[in-house]
């Protein structure tokens, strides 16, 4: 029986292993990135500028052709097959005709970016029928920065085929991707504020702690008069040293002290005095 039930736990191990090989391979488990953009010229800095696009891998966005009378919509992905068409960056869907166009790959791409935007090109896609000297399809989808927004509408721009070369699709999306990073500065209002906060706070404390050592000398203690401000003794002390330690460093000459301070009586100084003068007189 022992054998058996291994026997058992092994083959549903292998079968987990061989689900988890099948979903990966399908592509399930695979992980989306810009890495997956194939930039038709090696260049790091079009990496940095596909970098900050992170956010925006491996959604649909999709559009409708409002501006045309022909019945279009669009589909980007960034840097995946968009529509599940494969290696498609940028397709069109025709509703009439249930067709499908590549616009651009992923696979051919460029990456342009600026301090608040980014311009994708995705080309190689399928050839126009009767327009442009019959050259291949090129998306540009411009993405700029708005704060306001984590991910914008895919919107389409406009279609230049009026011509023999060099036509495009031209789509836009609003995203706080490619915004800028605002330095932390302290403005004056700012300033301002957080004092008048810990003032605020300063006084707050100042008072419980007055109203609240009143109470607990008046009633627990039981003090009466001045004996009732909290710790009374230690302010008085406190009062003397501050304005002793005041007395020694704003005076620029020694003050004489007087005969009180040593402890010795006036009356035993003035006798001592006429003493002295005495001897002083002639005889």
């Amino acid at each position: 029986m022992k054998v058996f039930s291994s026997c058992r736990g092994i083959s549903f191990l292998m079968w987990i292993m061989a689900f988890h090989l099948v979903l990966s391979v399908s592509g399930v488990y695979s992980v989306k990135s810009t890495k997956d953009c194939k930039l038709l010229s090696h260049s790091p800095l079009q990496q940095k500028v596909l970098e900050r696009l992170e956010p925006l891998v491996g959604k649909n966005f999709t559009a409708e052709d409002k501006a045309s009378n022909e019945s279009y919509t669009y589909v980007f992905q960034l840097c995946g097959d968009a529509g599940g068409a494969l290696n498609a960056g940028v397709i069109q869907v025709d509703k009439k005709l249930q067709k499908t166009t590549v616009i651009g790959k992923y696979t051919h791409t460029q990456a342009i970016g600026g301090s608040d935007w980014v311009m994708l090109i995705y080309t190689n896609g399928e050839k126009y029928d009767a327009h442009c000297n019959k050259e291949e399809r090129k998306a540009i989808i411009m993405i700029s920065c708005d704060r306001n927004v984590k991910v914008g509408k895919l919107e389409v721009g406009l279609e230049e085929r009026e011509k023999e070369e060099d036509c495009f699709y031209l789509f836009e999306l609003d995203t706080s991707s490619v915004c800028p990073v605002i330095e932390s500065k302290l403005s004056t209002g700012s300033i301002i504020s957080t004092g008048s906060i810990i003032l605020i706070i300063g006084f707050s404390l100042l008072a419980v702690y007055l109203v609240g050592g009143f109470l607990y000398q008046r009633v627990i203690v039981g003090a009466k008069g001045v004996e009732q401000f909290p710790n009374y003794a230690f302010w008085v002390e406190f009062g003397n040293l501050a304005a002793d330690g005041c007395d020694f460093v704003c005076r620029s000459r020694k003050r004489e002290e007087s005969p009180a301070y040593r402890g010795e009586a006036t009356d035993n100084l003035q006798e001592e005095s006429e003493e002295r003068d005495d001897q002083l007189l002639p005889m």
